[in-house]
This record gives structure tokens, C-alpha cells and sequence, in this order.
């Protein structure tokens, strides 16, 4: 039994062509000299959108969980 894939090469070059015409026109837009500081666009992309900053007292709720392991591995092992 076989699999007959069909690719529509006109389709995939246009693309192709319009793909490296963005590209191109980005990075013309986009000289900058090595000493200005390169954006960090992470914040922007969706994935991370509805996330909120680390409070104040993040800081404590890891020592609280640390608390927790240590009593954990003293209960195990007494």
C-alpha cells in the first residue's frame, strides 16, 4: 500500500517568493548598529499575553515549598 503525495510547486514557490520578500523588507527596516539594545519581543507573543509579573513576596512561597521538601525528607527518614 502506498501514499501519493501531489505537490503543487507553484503554489510552494509563490509562497516561497513572498516569504523572503517579507523577510528582506523586515531587515532593511531593521538596520540597527551592534550597541543598540535588540527588543526582547517574548512578552509580546501570545503564549505569555495573560500572564501576570512575580509579586513582591514571590520570594516566600519558595521558601515555604523548601520548608515543606526538608519536612517531608525528615518525616521519610526518622
Amino acid at each position: 500500500m502506498g501514499i501519493i503525495v501531489n505537490k503543487e510547486n507553484d503554489k510552494n514557490n509563490e509562497l516561497s517568493r513572498r516569504i523572503d520578500a517579507d523577510l528582506k523588507a523586515k531587515l532593511s527596516g531593521n538596520s540597527r548598529s551592534d550597541d543598540d539594545e535588540v527588543p526582547d519581543f517574548a512578552e509580546d507573543s501570545e503564549y505569555v499575553r495573560d500572564f501576570k509579573k512575580t509579586g513582591r513576596f514571590s520570594w516566600a512561597w519558595i521558601v515555604l515549598i523548601g520548608f515543606a521538601i526538608v519536612a517531608l525528607i525528615a518525616i521519610v527518614f526518622s
